[in-house]
């Protein structure tokens, strides 16, 4: 889903939001339910006349079940009709009025955001429109099929991505029967399978207000936001909330796959489970990772990868957080002949650093680059937007973001490397290569 027509009012928005939102000015978050059971979290942001809006609903593609798929399929479908709009009236009526329609579907998380101007004449329009995608998805037999066939390109455009294939292998040999190892892009048989009964079925199931959280950043009072948050809920069914997934057990042992691939670079992934959204290792291992492979040029990884051998440009480690236990993974692009000897380095680093933890020094320059940056990740309203949408999800505490440099400072180099100790274990790793052998 992607609705972004520059019209003249979308350039005024545009310009508006080059001007920061200072951090010290961010009011508190506000906090309350929809009398159908929405979760909604708002920051008044009155120097904007505009205000941003995203409703995120537990409909990510852990909730396939056995149609890998069908949440990335239902979320494409429901700007493509609407309420009796077509695709192209939706688009239209927002381009009228200045106002942007966006989403994303993850594993996690079908996301919906709508960006608009304040004045009534305006947001009462895009609302109208917004509200019919997310409660009323028309699910057109013409829009489907065109739909379908668009994935199934996707589907083949990306066979020839090696990026991709290593992603898509690495998710489904480290997540085994869990749901996150569904490939959220569908596969071409169960894409084929998918009828409109089961698209309707998946959106009366999930989208729904108890499968809910709305995140307002804007220019807009309580009782204005109340209204909104109401407005966007009164069409849909109170429902319920999804059951909590199950819990990612740890990988047993070892475990290799080469992925034959007509390239001249090997991507190499290489990982295990990582670690949940509000984990209490949370902030020790954000901090820790920063050091081995996180921080950019001045990490572990690319110091000994890339400076000291020229082995790979770029390389990586990161934990993505989840409801469940997201993937920590370390990735690198070499050439294919240098593939086990940058292999060979990167678990060697990680095995060290697991051993040893970082220095002083290096945990000290840690928190000063990610504290210092910390006003930079929420300096808009869109950013703002985007962290009240993930506490909101996973219902992490409402002073996230004003402890957030506190916690990070109070870490002691013992905590990060009992962390790191406990949490990772180098020899039961995930490897997948793929490229030429």
């Amino acid at each position: 889903m992607s609705v972004d027509r520059r019209g003249w009012s979308y350039v005024v928005l545009c310009l508006l939001t080059c001007f920061a939102t200072p951090v010290a000015a961010m009011a508190p978050i506000e906090h309350w339910q929809t009398d159908n059971g929405a979760r909604v979290y708002f920051v008044p942001a009155p120097e904007l006349p505009m205000v941003d809006v995203q409703v995120v609903f537990d409909a990510g593609s852990a909730r396939d079940a056995d149609r890998a798929g069908l949440a990335q399929f239902t979320h494409h479908l429901l700007d493509q009709g609407a309420g009796g709009l077509s695709g192209d009236e939706i688009a239209a009526r927002l381009e009228g009025v200045g106002a942007r329609l966006s989403g994303q579907s993850l594993r996690d998380m079908a996301v919906l955001s709508l960006r608009s101007l304040v004045d009534r004449k305006y947001l009462d329009p895009a609302l109208a429109v917004f509200t019919q995608v997310l409660t009323h998805p028309d699910f057109n037999r013409v829009d489907v099929e065109r739909e379908r066939e668009r994935l199934l390109v996707g589907l083949q455009y990306a066979q020839q991505r090696p990026g991709e294939v290593a992603e898509k292998a690495f998710y489904a040999g480290l997540y085994g029967d869990h749901p996150y190892a569904t490939p959220s892009e569908g596969t071409a048989e169960s894409l084929k399978a998918i009828d409109r009964d089961a698209l309707r079925a998946f959106h009366t199931q999930y989208y729904v207000a108890r499968n809910a959280v709305i995140a307002i950043v804007g220019a807009l009072d309580r009782a204005q936001a109340e209204a909104l948050a109401a407005q966007l809920t009164r069409g849909l069914p109170a429902g319920e909330r999804a059951l909590e997934l199950p819990p990612v057990p740890d990988l047993s042992a070892a475990a290799e796959r080469h992925i034959p691939h007509p390239s001249t670079q090997t991507h190499i992934l290489v990982g295990q489970p990582g670690m949940r959204r509000g984990d209490p290792d949370y902030f020790a291992l954000y901090v820790g990772n920063y050091v081995l492979g996180g921080g950019g040029l001045v990490s572990r990884l690319s110091t000994e990868v890339r400076e000291k051998r020229g082995l790979s440009y770029s390389v990586y480690s990161y934990f993505l957080p989840m409801a469940r236990r997201g993937p920590f993974q370390m990735g690198l692009q070499t050439r294919n002949d240098q593939a086990a000897e940058a292999l060979k380095v990167l678990r060697a680093t990680l095995t060290r650093y697991v051993a040893e933890g970082p220095t002083a020094a290096e945990l000290e320059a840690a928190k000063k680059n990610i504290t210092g940056g910390q006003a930079l990740r929420i300096d808009s309203n869109r950013k703002i937007l985007e962290y009240l949408a993930v506490i909101g999800f996973y219902d992490l505490p409402l002073d996230y973001l004003e402890t957030f440099n506190a916690k990070v400072e109070a870490l002691t180099l013992e905590q990060v490397n009992d962390a790191f100790k406990r949490r990772l274990q180098p020899a039961h790793m995930l490897t997948v290569q793929v490229g030429s052998e």
